[in-house]
């Protein structure tokens, strides 16, 4: 690894309003699932740092919550305030958009960019667009909407036009040595990853019949060379929420298990005995104490 004043290096904040992509373009720019991926809003809830290196920059990308503007509540408040944190610590802004929409979500968000970083709009998705014609008037309509560093069209899920993304923010990261070792994917746990990648499973399967207001919690993990034994909780609100998320004969959680465990074996690259339990825990989402408890920042 290049180590010398040649090398750069930095923080960048991945930002954009619920379900534009951000966790996409984040696990497809640092090649590895880190940030869970829903088509349904708001299921990145925590900052998350994951790392790529090349032999000319080090790249800390944070993935963000989307910022949230329709909703209230404790948690939503609280993943404002991440998000808003980012921005305030990092030396270059990724604002992701989808491409031929422009809403006022999107427009909620210009006010808190940085004007000491550079920020660089990404509109991701460009695959979608039905008309290819309209991508030039719509990136000089958002190009008005603040002073970007750079506009970069992109498909974070098809993986184009990601190099392009990346030099463009190596050339305005700092003149630096690495913060993190060169196999570094994230600064998050194997217990936190574990714990977002049933989360996900959960987003995924239970459909839209599970409220946002459930979490998991690794209460158990005992790993050796041979494998790893995890216990998980996963925390609901209401009891009339544990016969949606385990359903008839309890086949979403057994489904849930055993695709998270599926996972975690990938990612531990060892044999993994998963056991999966379900506890009501009324009204934790809406007090930050019991968030800050679990884990939220």
């Amino acid at each position: 690894m290049n180590t010398t004043q040649d090398f750069h290096c930095g923080f960048i904040a991945v930002v954009g309003r619920p379900n534009v992509g951000k966790s996409t373009l984040t696990n497809a720019l640092v090649g590895t699932k880190v940030s869970i991926v829903s088509r349904k809003a708001q299921t990145t809830r925590h900052r998350i740092h994951s790392v790529l290196t090349r032999d000319d920059a080090q790249f800390v990308f944070v993935d963000t919550p989307g910022f949230q503007t329709r909703h209230g509540g404790a948690m939503n408040r609280m993943m404002n305030r991440v998000v808003t944190q980012a921005l305030a610590d990092v030396d270059v802004v990724i604002q992701v958009v989808e491409a031929g929409k422009w809403t006022p979500g999107d427009e909620q968000l210009v006010p808190l960019l940085p004007k000491n970083a550079k920020v660089i709009l990404v509109i991701n998705k460009v695959d979608m667009l039905k008309n290819k014609a309209d991508l030039l008037p719509f990136i000089a309509q958002v190009s008005q909407k603040f002073n970007y560093t750079a506009v970069v069209p992109l498909s974070a899920a098809k993986g184009l036009q990601l190099d392009v993304l990346l030099n463009e923010v190596a050339a305005h990261l700092p003149v630096g040595e690495p913060m993190f070792e060169e196999d570094t994917l994230t600064d998050r746990s194997m217990k936190f990853i574990a714990a977002e990648l049933m989360r996900e499973k959960i987003f995924r399967l239970v459909g839209d019949e599970l409220p946002y207001s459930c979490t998991v919690m690794i209460e158990e993990w005992d790993e050796n060379e041979k494998g790893a034994r995890i216990s998980a909780c996963v925390l609901v609100e209401r009891e009339g929420h544990k016969p949606i998320l385990l359903g008839a004969g309890g086949e979403h959680m057994k489904r849930i298990a055993s695709e998270a465990r599926q996972d975690i074996e990938r990612m531990l690259e060892k044999p993994v005995f998963l056991n999966v339990y379900v506890k009501v825990r009324k009204g934790w989402s809406d007090r930050e104490a019991s968030l800050r408890e679990l884990g939220y920042e």
